[in-house]
């Protein structure tokens, strides 16, 4: 693939480095840096760099064929609110041609010379005036405009009665790990006892922590390499288990673990008790790092909020909707991450199958409820609640148990979802209420209700044109769904930093 060529079909780099548009796919304005190993879509542009890969999907396997399968489907979907519509339609029909023979009756017995022809002028300009073709293209075309713009948003509809669904619901139930956070540990705290140099223990700590395979120690070294830290040596390591890891780096004896095993080495950790306390409360996994059997630093972990999660939540309230979370995590972990994204109600520590009678609970009676979630243990509770919303960066088996599919990979795209799904349903509302407004207003019209008083009887030339301009305005105002913009501002929740950073200074 050279620069500025758009991606043929879905695969894996195997050679080359450049940043690629992704944002026909995801929303995201931003370009997405690809290298060997990760993962190209069909239909995206590249930028500056070259790249080969190797095709994996091709044809109707690709995400752009999906996707576009997954449009027309919800396009040609048939809401439930298109029902009313026939039932009016189905005695609306009858009760215009009973009014048309009337009108043609009326006008033969009271009508003047000639009264055959006004009579049949009169009869057939209520059948045309009155025809509810507008009422057929009411729902269908804000259908297609709205779920076509959706898509645009990076929100598909897979199942098109999820769209008048969406704008029904009261409460959006989230999940935690992958929805609302990361989904993958962090470093996000590092606090240093005096005398030592923060880049220094990090090198140190990232050091011995590289020869273990647990999630948090991945953390720390990640944090070390986004710090551009250098990779030290270890000799003599061990994994105390249950307690932490040792090693020699430089000539020094570096041990990371719980506090546990700091008294077991009989290390003084006073002076940072208070910061591991402070951690725990904000539902941290806090470890102390000692070199040569003094404390250096007290470090925190956690799985860090999305930088979209908290504004994306505040513009769900602002929609008037509650917002829950349900997780299988602590309740204490929880309710840290409640507070800081505000967050109403909590379910915690909930086994996957226990999440479906969470959502029940939730429900209440009347209630209805939409689901988000990323995971394979979340797709019963995708399926079970009103409206499933699966993260589009989540596994395929919770995409396919969902009615909504988000492409971007956060809550973002679950107010955008609401938003287009009120706008489209009130569009419909408006067409429906135009189409048998405005044809029962004038049927008395093209009866001759006016010839009487003003000697005026609506032509059959006029009763079309009439019949056609209420057509006309029923597709520009679905049209208008094309103007719906994000209700938020992308590239400025993507510029925001983190808010979980290491602290710059030693404390």
């Amino acid at each position: 693939v050279r620069p500025g060529e758009r991606i043929a079909v879905d695969g894996d780099v195997t050679e080359g480095s450049s940043h690629v548009d992704e944002s026909m796919i995801t929303g995201e304005p931003v370009p997405v840096e690809k290298t060997a190993g990760t993962q190209v879509t069909g239909g995206t542009v590249n930028g500056s760099g070259s790249l080969q890969f190797t095709a994996t999907r091709v044809g109707a396997d690709t995400t752009l064929s999906q996707i576009i399968r997954m449009v027309e489907e919800a396009q040609g979907a048939k809401l439930p609110i298109q029902g009313l519509v026939d039932k009016i339609t189905l005695w609306f029909v009858p009760a215009v041609m009973l009014v048309a023979a009337l009108t043609v009756v009326a006008w033969l017995i009271f009508g003047p010379d000639p009264a055959l022809t006004f009579a049949l002028v009169a009869g057939v300009s209520v059948l045309i005036i009155a025809c509810p073709c507008a009422m057929g293209l009411a729902t269908p075309t804000s259908i297609m405009v709205g779920t076509g713009r959706a898509a645009e948003m990076g929100v598909l509809f897979r199942k098109g009665d999820a769209l008048q669904q969406l704008a029904e619901v009261s409460v959006v139930a989230l999940d935690k790990t992958g929805t609302v956070t990361q989904g993958r540990p962090e470093l996000t705290d590092m606090v240093l006892a005096d005398g030592f140099d923060r880049q220094t223990v990090l090198e140190m700590v990232a050091a011995v922590e590289s020869r273990s395979e647990h999630p948090v120690a991945e953390a720390i070294v990640r944090a070390a390499s986004l710090q551009g830290g250098g990779r030290l040596d270890v000799e003599d390591f061990a994994s105390i288990t249950g307690h932490g890891v040792s090693g020699l780096v430089s000539g020094k004896r570096v041990l990371v673990g719980a506090d546990r095993l700091m008294l077991k080495e009989n290390i003084a950790i006073d002076d940072l008790r208070d910061r591991e306390a402070d951690f725990a409360r904000r539902g941290r996994t806090a470890l102390f790092a000692a070199i040569d059997g003094q404390v250096a630093a007290v470090i925190g972990v956690s799985d860090p909020v999305k930088p979209s999660s908290r504004d994306a939540i505040a513009a769900l309230h602002a929609q008037g909707l509650q917002v829950a979370m349900i997780t299988g995590d602590k309740r204490e972990t929880a309710e840290v991450i409640a507070a800081e994204t505000g967050i109403d109600t909590i379910v915690a520590e909930v086994l996957p199958d226990g999440k479906v009678a969470a959502l029940n609970t939730l429900r209440g009676s009347e209630k209805k409820i939409a689901f988000v979630g990323d995971g394979i243990n979340d797709a019963p509770a995708l399926a079970h609640a009103d409206v499933g919303i699966a993260i589009g960066t989540g596994t395929d088996v919770a995409i396919e148990s969902a009615d909504v599919v988000l492409m971007s990979g956060d809550l973002r795209g679950v107010v955008n979802a609401h938003e287009v799904s009120k706008r489209t349903m009130r569009n419909i509302r408006e067409n429906l209420f135009w189409a048998f407004a405005y044809n029962t207003a004038l049927i008395p019209v093209a009866a001759g209700v006016l010839y009487p008083a003003l000697g005026v009887l609506l032509s059959p030339v006029l009763a079309a044109g009439a019949m056609a301009l209420s057509s006309v305005f029923v597709l520009t105002n679905a049209l208008r769904l094309r103007s719906i913009k994000p209700s938020m501002d992308e590239k400025e929740v993507l510029e925001r930093p983190a808010q979980a950073q290491i602290p710059a200074a030693a404390e």
